[in-house]
């Protein structure tokens, strides 16, 4: 299954991807973008992360603002007013109980404001612990193509996860996403450029039309 993972990855960042133009290191920053990213465009994603992190580096810095002030920082996301007052007391929880650092495993990541699976599974892919984050790309595109039949992020997960060797599920989010932004895309998918066509079931549908 390799070579799924690798055509996606090279499809996505010759296609310049929004995924690929900014690769966050720093945990925090991973948390805060993959937070914001909910319920929202990528593109608009790119602008509040942009925005909120000429200011903010880590979570003190998010202390030293009000909800108001985020909330400015980060238009125009989905959710504005819930998220800006999650980041806050997310940075509360993180200086209080962490030292300013964000915790490594799924449970204690899980317990903080706003965070559900997705974002906790792209946090610690993020810190080398071996994790799959479905997001609608990824639950869209491998339904899509035929590499699973769910209904449900978490089914997804779980399928990906008895698909693909351990090695690779850290990889999985980014390519999947990149390989979703460029040509798998929700509306008008480029159909007849994509390398999985000879197999997926969304292009066999469309031939019978």
């Amino acid at each position: 299954m390799d070579w799924i993972v690798e055509t996606m990855e090279r499809i996505g960042r010759e296609r310049n991807a929004p995924v690929y133009k900014k690769i966050l290191d720093d945990p925090f920053m991973v948390l805060v973008s993959a937070l914001l990213s909910t319920r929202t465009r990528d593109e608009q994603t790119h602008k509040a992360v942009e925005r909120l992190f000429s200011v903010v580096k880590k979570p003190e810095d998010i202390l030293k603002l009000s909800e108001k002030d985020i909330e400015k920082l980060i238009e125009p996301v989905g959710f504005k007013r819930v998220k800006a007052r999650n980041l806050r007391k997310i940075a509360e929880i993180l200086v209080r109980d962490y030292g300013g650092r964000v915790p490594r495993n799924l449970e204690d990541l899980l317990k903080l404001p706003g965070v559900g699976r997705k974002v906790a599974n792209i946090v610690i892919s993020h810190m080398g612990i071996p994790a799959i984050a479905v997001d609608t790309h990824v639950h869209r595109i491998a339904n899509r193509i035929g590499l699973v039949k769910t209904e449900k992020p978490e089914e997804t997960e779980k399928e990906l996860k008895r698909i693909f060797p351990k090695e690779l599920w850290s990889r999985l989010n980014r390519a999947f996403v990149g390989f979703g932004q460029t040509l798998c895309k929700p509306i008008k998918p480029l159909c007849n450029e994509c390398p999985f066509k000879m197999f997926c079931e969304y292009f066999k549908n469309l031939e019978k039309i």
